[in-house]
């Protein structure tokens, strides 16, 4: 399977260089592999970060997406207290990617885990969007750190952003219980479901909505909860939006009709740009940053790769909750919005690493 990408001489688009640590373009037309590795940063160890695999208009386009989220990953590993610098990958493919034989998937993977292995452990890939377990696997036999594991990492990242909102709603709307509190749960895959049924659990009144209409009813049917129309949900009425679907849900556009006091989701890149975690400050309105509510499955990928059993995996993915108060605390004391506080955090926990790589030099 070839792959055609559109020649960036004549694009005049490159992505922004020096943006990371190290970008590392990867190809093989042998295979249809072309892929981006960005390692954003490695002052608190090698970059952990996912695989996506997925379409994007060029190569360009793929690895300015890479070195994007890769530096979302330094402040998710970063606040989440683990030993990981942030790096992101992605597999670019000009058609849908079951359009590939389980026989030419495979190969691909290998092939991409080869280059990755020549990083020597400075990248540790991991499933994101288009990525599998299976494809981990294969990746692995092919040299790459990567973790493997048949187990769905979804509960995991849903505990974490469960207990993000048991933070937001204690500080936006004194409570000290869910019980009552209404919260859209926007997108009800794996980790939107999960988090419907615990918040349902602890007595929320849960709104749900996706793209998929049926499966939005199913999920409401059983849990007792409400579905809604997708085109309902930015103007929907509620105390607590949790987005675990699409990225940059909120935009400057729709913001000024948002109806909640809390924002505290799953889904990556909430926010259109950075500067509207202002003005939801100045609307009212609660953001607790995605990188910080969604970081169980990373806390879960370091559970694995330590041998933790589930209790252990189970206490630490619940710190995000304290985590999500000091910070929130952090934000009120000093004036900043929580997206600030967060990058003051980030910062903070980089310059330590630093100083601990200085002190060990000869």
């Amino acid at each position: 399977m070839s792959i055609t990408l559109t020649d960036a001489r004549n694009t005049g688009e490159l992505p922004e260089l020096g943006l990371s640590e190290q970008l590392v373009l990867c190809s093989d037309q042998s295979v249809g592999l072309q892929a981006a590795i960005a390692i954003d940063n490695t002052t608190l160890g090698p970059g952990l970060g996912g695989v996506r695999f997925t379409s994007y208009p060029d190569l360009w386009a793929g690895a300015r997406e890479a070195q994007r989220l890769a530096r979302g990953m330094t402040a998710k590993n970063a606040l989440a207290g683990l030993p990981y610098g942030g790096a992101k990958s992605v597999i670019v493919a000009d058609a849908a990617t079951d359009s590939f034989s389980p026989e030419e998937r495979a190969a691909l993977m290998r092939r991409f885990g080869e280059f990755v292995a020549r990083l020597g452990g400075t990248y540790l890939p991991g499933v994101d969007m288009g990525t599998t377990g299976e494809d981990m696997k294969a990746m692995t036999a092919a040299g790459a750190d990567a973790t493997c594991s048949d187990e769905d990492p979804s509960p995991w990242t849903a505990l974490g952003v469960f207990e993000a909102i048991r933070s937001g709603a204690r500080h936006a709307l004194g409570a000290t219980e869910l019980d009552g509190v209404r919260v859209l749960v926007q997108g009800v895959g794996h980790v939107g479901h999960s988090l419907a049924k615990q918040l349902a659990e602890h007595g929320a009144r849960v709104s749900v909505t996706d793209v998929d209409a049926t499966r939005a009813q199913d999920v409401a049917d059983s849990l007792g909860a409400t579905a809604i129309d997708p085109a309902e949900v930015i103007a929907y009425d509620c105390d607590i939006f949790a987005p675990c679907a699409t990225a940059r849900v909120i935009t400057a556009q729709n913001l000024p009709t948002l109806r909640c006091q809390v924002v505290a989701g799953a889904a990556n890149d909430t926010l259109a740009t950075d500067d509207l975690a202002t003005a939801l400050h100045e609307a009212g309105i609660l953001y607790v940053p995605d990188f910080v509510a969604n970081a169980g499955g990373v806390i879960h990928i370091h559970g694995l790769r330590m041998r933790w059993d589930h209790s252990l995996i189970r206490a630490s993915v619940e710190e995000i909750g304290h985590r999500v108060d000091v910070l929130l605390e952090e934000a009120g004391e000093s004036g900043l919005t929580p997206l600030e506080a967060a990058a003051v955090q980030r910062d903070r926990i980089l310059a330590r690493g630093m100083q601990r790589e200085r002190a060990l030099l000869p």
